[in-house]
């Protein structure tokens, strides 16, 4: 399994959202985040699985969720944008 890394503005805006979901309805910002880290266990394990969104950058969408995660495979970790 390769090593994911967020790059800083791809955390500061996840956790934008967490804290807007958390607004929108209690518990729902641990939903997303919880929804998150199964995405990123997928990104993960199946680096390629995803559509290319531009150039060698591939788009995992949320399932639960209106996001998506950006993630840009650099030799053996993944980036998340």
């Amino acid at each position: 399994m390769s090593k994911i890394t967020f790059l800083p503005y791809a955390k500061q805006e996840l956790d934008d959202a967490t804290r807007f979901y958390e607004m929108e309805f209690k518990g729902l910002g641990l939903s997303f985040r919880d929804e998150v880290k199964k995405a990123v266990m997928r990104i993960a394990e199946y680096p390629k699985a995803w559509p290319l969104e531009r150039g060698d950058i591939r788009k995992c969408m949320l399932h639960k969720f209106s996001y998506n995660l950006n993630n840009l495979p650099k030799e053996e970790k993944k980036c998340v944008q």
